[in-house]
Parts: structure tokens; C-alpha cells; sequence
């Protein structure tokens, strides 16, 4: 079969495809026949090795030769443990443990997968499963009347995120770079600020609610933008921002009546299966900015890690 493979941290150069063994599966383990795998930022994150923590399991080398964990394929051999599915069952997924949707074929636990909706292509299908867990955790507490900023808005947690909250009833501030502006009001946002002009934090106590899927900033200035009772979670960003906010972030926040911390993205079918639900159902768009076939990998990592997609990169195997 073949796979994109990398040895070595670096830009979207160090890929290259190879025909390497269709892979066994152990016992709990599904093999998938893979259709799309869509692209996201921890992809990017894990091809640099930058921040810090994409180098978990792997600190001067990649701990997996293969990216992509959102996956939708067909399942083509299970392991002998595995209950829930059988060969020839349509199915979709996030294999963050294991990764290697970059790839014909891709092992995953039985635990990850779950039955792709018949309304869904596979493409769209791969779309939702880390960015959809994000986007629903992220935006859970919204409410009616609430004023909610979303931080990175433009890509594939924050386009879900910003139609999740207008369901719930929020105001939504979609915050992105100024080609992405259009984009975020197609998606719903009530208003949208180009990151490059306009410095959100730079408000004193306008939102009740900030999900921040690229942060950077002071714990200071989030606190500055949360109105009293207000809650900031980030999801990603630079390490010396992620112990800040973990650290400083909780006391900053006890003291002055706000909540401020990382989300903690719960994973599993359990957690992605109701976005995929509503997005079956029409009630929920998913927008594909551009798909790529297995040998342009590359040039799908960088369209996104660049952060010049609206929405979601996805790779078709087939």
C-alpha cells in the first residue's frame, strides 16, 4: 500500500510516499480501507514538532511515521476481540492514538471508530470527529444572550463552533485573519475581527464566554476581555500560554470572579457522533475548502497549517 511517511521534524518537504505492508490488526483493533482523512492543526503541529508537546512520545523523532487521525473509510479486516464492526461496514473516526490516515490503509482501536451517517460522503464524514469534540465542548455552556468570541474561527473547530453557538442562542465574534471574514458571517457569526488590525482582548468585559483554538496572549488580557463570570478555555496554542493559563490563569481567574483555563477535550464517538448527527440532519454545514489526493499531502498540510483554509483540508485515497 502506499503511505506519506516522515523520519524527522520540519516543514511539509521532509514528506514523501512509499508502498510500505498493509498493516495487521491486533486483537481489538479495526483495519480501514481508508477513503478521506481531513487535515488538522495537531497534524501540522506533529509534522513541525512544534509547540513542544507535539513531541509527547517521540522527542528528537516522530513517534508515528504517518499523519492524519480523523479518518472515514471502510472497514476491510478486524481483530478478533472486535464486536462492533465487520468488513464492509462504513465507518469514520479519530485515531489520535495511532494516527496513519495518510495512508490506503489505517489500523485504529475498535474504541475510536464509530458507523459513518449514509447521508455523509466520506469526505465530510472525516471532517468531524476532533474538530466536531472540540466545537461541542467548547461551546456547551453558551446561552441564550450570551456574547461568545471564537478565537480562530475561520477553520474547522471554529466554523462548527460558530454554528453550535448561534443554535444555542448566543451572540457569536469570530476572530481570524481578514480573508476569513466573509466566511465566518456565511457560517453565522454576528460580527467578525481580523486578528492582524484588531486585538479582541483589548475590550474590557465584553464576552461571556472565549474559546481560543490559537492562543498567545497574557492570562492579564483574556481576563480583561471576560465580563464578571465569565469563562475562557483555550485549545492549543504556545507552551509557554498553555502553563500560563493552567498555572496563573486559575488563581487570576478565582480572584476576580472569572473562569479561566484549557479545555480538556474529552475523545470517542460518544463526543463527536452529536455533531455528526446534526450535520446528517442539515441542520449543521460542513464546509470542505479544498480536498487533495494522497500524493499532495504536502501541499494539504500547508494549506492548512498556514492557516489560509476556510474550514476544513481533506485527502481522499480513493
Amino acid at each position: 500500500m502506499k503511505a506519506v511517511l516522515y523520519e524527522r521534524y520540519g516543514s511539509p518537504d521532509v514528506l514523501h510516499v512509499e508502498d510500505v505492508p498493509v498493516p495487521i490488526p491486533a486483537t481489538d483493533q479495526v483495519r480501514v480501507k481508508v477513503a478521506a482523512t481531513s487535515v488538522n492543526l495537531s497534524d501540522w503541529e506533529c509534522l513541525r514538532g512544534s509547540p513542544a508537546y507535539a513531541r509527547i512520545g517521540g522527542l528528537r523523532h516522530p513517534a508515528r511515521p504517518t499523519l492524519g487521525s480523523d479518518i472515514a473509510g471502510v472497514v476491510d479486516d478486524v481483530g478478533e476481540a472486535v464486536t462492533a464492526f465487520r468488513p464492509g461496514d462504513e465507518v469514520f473516526g479519530d485515531n489520535l492514538a495511532l494516527k496513519g490516515g495518510f495512508a490506503e490503509y489505517v489500523l485504529a482501536p475498535e474504541s475510536a471508530l464509530a458507523h459513518k451517517p449514509p447521508q455523509l460522503t466520506f469526505a465530510e464524514a472525516s471532517t468531524i470527529p476532533q474538530a466536531g469534540a472540540i466545537a461541542l465542548q467548547g461551546t456547551d455552556s453558551a446561552v441564550s444572550g450570551s456574547r461568545l468570541l471564537i478565537n480562530g474561527a475561520g477553520g474547522g473547530s471554529g466554523s462548527f463552533a460558530i454554528q453550535l453557538a448561534k443554535r444555542l442562542g448566543a451572540h457569536v465574534t469570530g476572530v481570524d485573519n481578514a480573508a476569513k471574514q466573509d466566511f465566518m458571517r456565511s457560517m453565522g457569526a454576528d460580527d467578525v475581527i481580523d486578528y492582524r488590525r484588531d486585538d479582541f482582548t483589548r475590550t474590557t468585559g465584553l464576552y461571556n464566554m472565549v474559546l481560543d483554538l490559537v492562543a498567545h496572549r497574557s492570562v492579564f488580557a483574556y481576563r480583561r476581555a471576560l465580563a464578571s463570570g465569565g469563562r475562557y478555555r483555550c485549545v492549543g496554542g504556545s507552551v509557554p500560554t498553555l502553563l500560563r493559563v493552567l498555572t496563573v490563569g486559575s488563581v487570576v481567574g478565582r480572584l476576580t470572579g472569572r473562569s479561566i483555563g484549557v479545555l480538556t477535550v474529552k475523545q470517542g464517538p460518544a463526543h463527536f457522533e452529536p455533531l455528526a448527527e446534526l450535520c446528517a440532519a442539515g441542520e449543521v454545514r460542513i464546509h470542505i475548502d479544498r480536498t487533495f489526493p494522497l500524493d499532495e499531502v504536502p501541499s494539504a498540510l500547508a494549506h492548512a497549517g498556514e492557516g489560509r483554509a476556510l474550514g476544513k483540508v481533506v485527502v481522499t485515497s480513493c
